[in-house]
């Protein structure tokens, strides 16, 4: 499974955190296990059982988005709600036209492809999405072109080309003032990725990716949340609404002298945090703290967790804290933007949650010398804060 000490192995650890990340790609030859990871199997099955509108389900031949009539068929039930129905054979067509595949978002609907999402999470600090691509000829899906954010692909069946650019803008983003150039030149990289090999790409990288190798390509394509230095600025104006200079109203129609002390007065606070020399760390455990992660209800235990040593919960938020309080004899454990003060007693069982594994009742009350009924009115806690939930109900 890829959690996050499988991602960290696999990339490189702190090696590629320090070195590589955000900075040029990496091509890592057979680093990633894909047995279980998702099959052609799991994609028909959510093909034919799940009711996926585009852009959730796309097709796509030479950077266009193929009209969905042309593969697909309005269908109504007898309550009148209307879906989109997939033409296996129109479908097929298309595909074998040279139409690429696309399936966004597929953590939320895959348990497999969910925990690599998560453990990659974990491992480099941002949310994750997953998406599918699939590919049956030489023919571009998307054409040449960048993306807003760093990707870690992972190829799962077949082989497929890519053809690596630099950036020919720096760090750009999605809303920016001025778009890339076209690259010009030979690409810098031209590789082909087999099962079980990975890709790394920073964001403003151009590339162009075809199957031309004469098989069926199925690859995850993990992308990442991208944090910039106007995330930075805007995480650091909300810390500081407290403060009454930002919120003063603007002296608009004030004299000059009035307007400048405003401006004075703004700049000095917004001066005194950025002077924070773990400005970042502070942040990050903002980010980190604050991410809803994946909630997921609890049912049916409604009314609380009953004191059973089966039943199995995780934590649904990536990246929660643990922090200890010695003054006050307590530890605080921050997830999914609540934060919760329990009897340093508590650690054994916060701790293990933290590992973002499955655990039962029974394992977290063994490994603190706790009661499971205590256990099982902690967790309910957390379970009412969306940070945690019940994944195994043992009925």
């Amino acid at each position: 499974m890829l959690d996050a000490a499988s991602w960290a192995g696999r990339l490189g650890g702190d090696k590629f955190l320090a070195q590589t990340y955000h900075r040029s790609y990496a091509h890592i030859p057979g680093a990633a296990d894909t047995a279980g990871m998702f099959s052609w199997d799991d994609l028909n099955r959510i093909i034919a059982t799940q009711r996926l509108e585009p852009p959730r389900l796309r097709l796509s031949v030479d950077g266009e988005m193929v009209p969905l009539h042309r593969y697909a068929i309005p269908t109504t039930n007898r309550r009148a709600v209307t879906w989109s129905r997939i033409q296996p054979s129109d479908f097929h067509a298309q595909l074998r036209d040279g139409a690429s595949l696309v399936l966004d978002a597929v953590e939320k609907i895959h348990p497999a492809v969910g925990a690599a999402a998560e453990g990659l999470a974990r491992f480099l600090g941002t949310s994750v999405q997953a998406n599918v691509y699939a590919s049956w000829t030489e023919r571009e899906g998307f054409g040449r072109h960048w993306d807003d954010h760093d990707v870690v692909v992972v190829q799962l069946h077949g082989s497929k080309r890519w053809r690596l650019w630099g950036m020919t803008r720096e760090a750009p983003t999605f809303r920016d003032v001025e778009s890339p150039e076209e690259p010009e030149g030979d690409p810098l990289a031209d590789l082909v990725l087999s099962p079980g090999d990975v890709l790394y790409l920073p964001r403003g990288w151009w590339h162009a990716v075809t199957a031309d190798q004469g098989t069926e390509s199925l690859h995850l394509t993990f992308g990442t949340v991208t944090h910039t230095g106007a995330d930075l600025m805007l995480w650091v104006v909300d810390q500081l609404r407290a403060s009454l200079a930002l919120r003063r109203d603007i002296p608009r129609f004030g004299p000059l002298a009035e307007q400048a002390d405003f401006i004075d007065a703004v700049r000095r606070e917004v001066t005194d945090m950025m002077a924070d020399p773990r400005l970042v760390e502070r942040w990050a455990e903002s980010i980190d703290t604050t991410d809803l992660g994946h909630a997921i209800p609890s049912l049916p235990y409604v009314h609380g967790l009953p004191a059973r040593g089966e039943i199995t919960v995780k934590l649904t938020a990536p990246r929660g804290r643990l922090t200890a309080n010695p003054a006050e004899g307590t530890i605080t454990f921050s997830a999914a933007g609540t934060a919760w003060d329990f009897a340093e007693s508590a650690a054994p069982v916060l701790g293990t949650l933290l590992t973002n594994q499955p655990t039962t009742l029974g394992e977290m009350a063994d490994s603190a010398g706790l009661e499971v009924k205590d256990v099982a009115e902690l967790v309910s806690v957390l379970i009412d804060g969306h940070a945690v939930a019940v994944v195994g109900t043992a009925l």
